[in-house]
């Protein structure tokens, strides 16, 4: 497994806004072969913005690697664009290849 991470610093005052943006959008995963699952994640508070991290989980690297030169990636990230006065700087990645899993 794979999991691809962004985290968000979005102002404090935005986080409506910013949720509503990814809570509204399609996001094409269904369509993707070697998606598991997706996850918004609301971090903690600072002073001046509120963490948040999109959280995907792949059935490996190759298929997150195929996701990014999709298609589908483009149409989900067609707005994207429309979110940056919401938050401060980039968003900043971070892959992961999962090395072991412990389930109930």
């Amino acid at each position: 497994m794979y999991i691809a991470m962004n985290r968000f610093r979005v102002t404090k005052g935005s986080e409506a806004a910013f949720e509503q943006v990814w809570l509204g959008r399609d996001t094409h995963l269904d369509k993707v072969p070697g998606f598991v699952e997706f996850h918004l994640l609301r971090g903690p508070e600072a002073e001046d913005h509120t963490l948040y991290a999109s959280h995907t989980v792949w059935a490996n690297y190759a298929a997150f690697e195929a996701w990014t030169k999709s298609e589908a990636f483009r149409a989900a990230h067609a707005r994207a664009g429309d979110t940056k006065p919401t938050y401060l700087g980039h968003p900043q990645f971070e892959g992961f290849e999962v090395i072991q899993t412990v389930a109930k």
